[in-house]
């Protein structure tokens, strides 16, 4: 699984980093999504998903 993260379409809603905070944070500077890492930890792929399904502007997808 490879995530990836727009922040041009990023509203900085914040949900992705509440949900999977070992795979996403906010910059301090806009409040976009940061993607710390660019496949999941192990055991958390179900919850990347959720955070996928999660963001309201559609930023962060996997494949």
């Amino acid at each position: 699984m490879e995530i990836k993260a727009d922040t041009t379409v990023c509203i900085g809603a914040g949900m992705c980093a509440l949900t999977a905070p070992e795979v996403f944070d906010q910059s301090e500077d806009e409040g976009t999504v940061v993607l710390l890492r660019q496949t999941p930890p192990d055991g958390q792929e179900e919850t990347v998903r959720r955070a996928v399904t999660l963001c309201p502007s559609g930023a962060i997808s996997v494949s």
